[in-house]
Parts: C-alpha cells; structure tokens; sequence
C-alpha cells in the first residue's frame, strides 16, 4: 500500500498535468486528417473551456493543487485548438451527423427547443471566440477591479461549484448526439477512454495523496497551514470540487 500511495503521490501530478493533451491529441488529429469533425458534439470544447476557466479563477481564492492549476491551463490550451479544428472542418450543414445537428438543437423535425441566440450553433467561427473572449474578460475585470466580490467565500465557491456542475455534464452532449444519429462516428474512443482513465486516477489520488488532504482552514481563502504527520486529515470542499 505504501508503495502504491509513493506511486500516486508522485506520479499522478505528472499525469493530471499531461492528460488534457492525451486525452484529447487523438480526437484532433482524427478531425485534422479526416477533414470532417462530422459526428463530434461541440458542446465538449465548451464544456471544458467553461470549467477549465472557472478553475483557474478559483484557484486565486482557495489555493488548491499547483498540479491541478496547471492541468487547467492546459486544457484551456488544448480545447482551444480542438474547437479551431473542429470548425475549420465543419461539413456542410444538413449532412447527416454534421455538427450542425448537436443535441437540443431546433433543427430537427422530430421537435426539441431551440437554444437562445442559437447558443453554441452559430455559422461563423467569430461568435465562438467572441463568447470565449467576453466569459474570460468578464471573470478578469470581477478578479482585477472588484477584489471585494472577487475573495469573497460565496464568490469563490460559486466559482467551484459551477466549475464542477459543468464539467460533470462532459459526456452527456457526446451521448445525446450519438444516440439520435445511431452512430459514434466521429467520435474517437480514446476519448472515452481517457475520461475514464482520468477520473480513476483522480479519484486513487484523492484517496492516497495527501496533497489532498494536507488543508484545513475555516474558509476556501485561508487554506490554513499543512497539518503534522499525527494529526488526521479533513478533506476540504475546495478539493473535492477539484476532483
């Protein structure tokens, strides 16, 4: 057990930092080489640009793993190219399992509601960026001028919660829209794999490193200092969230 807890504590951070690019190379290369992101939900790099931004905002409030802030960056890193590929490779619209027919979309004939401002469906690739760019500048300004909102607990566990809520909902987009086409061409299992894979690790380090344990401390603000050796160890929220 003892060697197992080494493994994880050494060897998970080097694996949470590199997985947004694991995770996610196959899917991007697919749709590079095939010339079609046909059958690939964009609510994926939505999701993970969402949750990824909303945890690298938290980690100014609570301090968590640096292992996980740096994942997070990545990952914006990386959804951000996945989400140019993807609609540089868009197949014409009305294709059958082109992305254009994503899940809740009004399009088709069998009923569902159409998103607000086709939310998420647009045409052109500049009110994707521009949404991107309006979420990432709106927590900026809040971070930056508004400090007293910004290290607030009620604004720094929102940040977590919602971070979290988001993420959770990863697969459902991808499940929803391989269910109404038949099909999951398009979408590489290396993918579902490395969600998987991602979270089993996620989970053996929360139960085996102490990095997730070492906190405490009355609010996400003050993390508190690292506990000793014969003290128990509380998990915190903040790093359940982070999870």
């Amino acid at each position: 057990m003892y060697l197992v807890s080494q493994a994880l504590e050494y060897g998970a951070p080097l694996f949470l930092i590199t997985s947004p690019v694991t995770s996610y190379a196959d899917q991007i290369l697919s749709i590079h080489r095939s010339r079609s992101s046909a059958g690939f939900s964009l609510d994926i790099p939505l999701i993970m640009l969402v949750a990824s931004v909303l945890k690298i905002f938290y980690w100014f409030g609570a301090y968590y793993s640096l292992s996980l802030l740096i994942q997070a960056v990545i990952t914006v890193g990386v959804q951000v190219v996945l989400l140019k590929v993807a609609l540089d490779n868009r197949p014409s619209p009305g294709l059958k399992n082109s992305v254009e027919h994503v899940p809740f979309s009004s399009v088709d004939n069998g009923g569902g509601f159409a998103r607000p401002y086709d939310f998420w469906q647009w045409k052109s690739a500049k009110p994707y960026w521009m949404f991107l760019a309006y979420f990432i500048g709106a927590l900026t300004f809040i971070q930056v001028l508004l400090p007293p909102i910004a290290y607030s607990e009620s604004y720094i566990g929102l940040l977590g919660y919602v971070g979290l809520a988001v993420e959770a909902t990863l697969p459902l987009p991808q499940i929803f829209k391989n269910h109404k086409s038949r099909s999951c061409a398009g979408f590489r299992l290396s993918v579902l794999a490395a969600w998987i894979l991602g979270d089993l690790m996620k989970l053996s380090y929360f139960f085996c490193s102490q990095e997730f344990w070492m906190y405490s401390g009355a609010s996400f603000r003050t993390a508190g200092s690292p506990r000793g050796p014969s003290e128990s160890y509380n998990v915190e929220e903040k790093d359940i969230r982070m999870t």
